[in-house]
C-alpha cells in the first residue's frame, strides 16, 4: 500500500531522489535536519552546483560555504558539513564511505544521518526512523497511544522493511507520513521524542544568524549592536564556541 501511494502521488521532483551520488545524498541529508523539504530544494540545487564534489567543498573557504548557505538557518552544519569534506578526501580518499562506523566518525554525522546516506546513496538494508516514517508507524501500530518511544517502533520498522528495495521503501514510508500528517492530526505528537520548536523570532539563533551574516557579506554590524549588550555579547560568544569566529585584537571576524 505503502509503495504503491508513493508510485502514484510520490515527491518525484526532488532533486536528491534523481541522484545515487553518496556526495549529494550527503549534502541534502544534512541540509534536511531541523529543515522543511520545500524549502532545502533551492538550496540545494546552488550549494551542489556551487561544490559539485566532495573535493570542491573540501578546498573552499568558509566564508563561501556560508554564503550559499545563507538563509538555510542552523549555519554550524554548513562548517560541519566543509569540515566532512575534509575528512572524507584525507581519510577516505574523496569518497563518502558506506560503513556505518566510518561514517559516524566523520562531523556532523550522526546514528540517523549516517543510515540515511546509506539507505539512499547505496541502498543498504537499514532501517530509518524520522519525523514522517514515525508518524506512519504510530498512526497504524500505535492509534491510541501516547509517549511512544523510538526503540518500540524499531522492532515494526525491521519487519515492515524485510524484502522490501531500501531507498524506494523509506521514500516511500517519508511521503506517506507526510500525507498523514496533512490528513490527521500530527501522529508525531504521540511520540517520546516530539520536541516542539522554539519560536525563531526574537531569539537568540536569530541574532547569531543575523551577525554572521553581517561577517560573510563584510557588512557593518552596528545596528545590531542596539540589543541589549548582554545579549549581543551572549550571541559573539556562543558563535565563537561553535568555531564559527574568533577575536583578533578587538576585532570579530569569520574562523
Amino acid at each position: 500500500m505503502v509503495v504503491e501511494y508513493w508510485k502514484k502521488n510520490g515527491r518525484h521532483d526532488l532533486p536528491w531522489r534523481k541522484t545515487h551520488d553518496p556526495y549529494k545524498i550527503l549534502v541534502s541529508e544534512i541540509m534536511l535536519q531541523q529543515t522543511q523539504v520545500d524549502r532545502v530544494v533551492p538550496y540545494f540545487e546552488r550549494f551542489v552546483k556551487q561544490f559539485p564534489t566532495v573535493r570542491s567543498l573540501a578546498k573552499a573557504p568558509l566564508s563561501e560555504v556560508l554564503k550559499e548557505w545563507q538563509g538555510l538557518g542552523y549555519n554550524r552544519r554548513a562548517k560541519l558539513l566543509r569540515a566532512c569534506a575534509r575528512e572524507i578526501v584525507e581519510k577516505h580518499s574523496s569518497r563518502v564511505p558506506k560503513d556505518a562506523a566510518a561514517l559516524v566518525a566523520l562531523p556532523g554525522i550522526g546514528p540517523y544521518t549516517a543510515s540515511a546516506i546509506r539507505v539512499f546513496a547505496f541502498n543498504e538494508p537499514d532501517i530509518l526512523i524520522e519525523t514522517n516514517i514515525r508518524s506512519a508507524y504510530l498512526h497504524h501500530f500505535f492509534p491510541h497511544t501516547i509517549n511512544i518511544s523510538d526503540r518500540e517502533l524499531q522492532s515494526y520498522a525491521e519487519k515492515a522493511a524485510q524484502g522490501q528495495d531500501p531507498r524506494t521503501w523509506h521514500s516511500a514510508l517519508m511521503d506517506y507520513g507526510a500525507h498523514l500528517k496533512k490528513t490527521n492530526p500530527n501522529p508525531s505528537r504521540r511520540s517520546k521524542h516530539h520536541v516542539k520548536q522554539s519560536k525563531f523570532e526574537g531569539s537568540l539563533r536569530q541574532l547569531r544568524g543575523a551577525i554572521l551574516k553581517r561577517m560573510v557579506n563584510g557588512e557593518s554590524m552596528s545596528d545590531l549592536r542596539s540589543h541589549s549588550s548582554r545579549r549581543f555579547k551572549q550571541a559573539l560568544a556562543a558563535l565563537e564556541a561553535e568555531g564559527m569566529i574568533e577575536k583578533k585584537g578587538k576585532v570579530w571576524r569569520l574562523m
